[in-house]
């Protein structure tokens, strides 16, 4: 079973940037769509970005496009979150997933692997 490990949170001032890491272990992501979820605290979890398995195409919710870019390197086995222009709204908890499937979707149920979640905190 595959196992997901994201990395790369922490704290920056509004405006700043971070790079999230979703690493693969206990098999291989290469035929996986994969996703990005967030959670603010006391309400669901929501989508942010997916890739299809080849990373050809991309899709980002409409709260981060423009700021925020997903990518892939699948010789790595890994998952990016690329976030500039970060907004204190911005603040929760960044979740990996992928899915037994190729194309994506925007439901967190679709997805199959979970990581166990990276904060992030955008200060004022």
């Amino acid at each position: 079973q595959v196992q997901l490990t994201e990395s790369g949170g922490g704290l920056v001032q509004a405006g700043g940037s971070l790079r999230l890491s979703c690493a693969a272990s206990r098999g291989s992501i290469r035929n996986n769509a994969m996703g990005w979820f967030r959670q603010h605290p006391g309400k669901e979890r929501e989508f942010v970005a997916a890739t299809s398995w080849t990373g050809a195409t991309t899709f980002h919710a409409d709260s981060v496009r423009g700021r925020f870019t997903i990518a892939r390197d699948n010789a790595k086995n890994t998952v990016f979150l690329q976030m500039n222009s970060l907004k204190p709204e911005d603040t929760a908890v960044y979740y990996c997933a992928a899915r037994r499937l190729s194309y994506y979707t925007t439901t967190s149920s679709d997805y199959d692997y979970w990581g166990q979640g990276t904060q992030v905190t955008v200060s004022s």
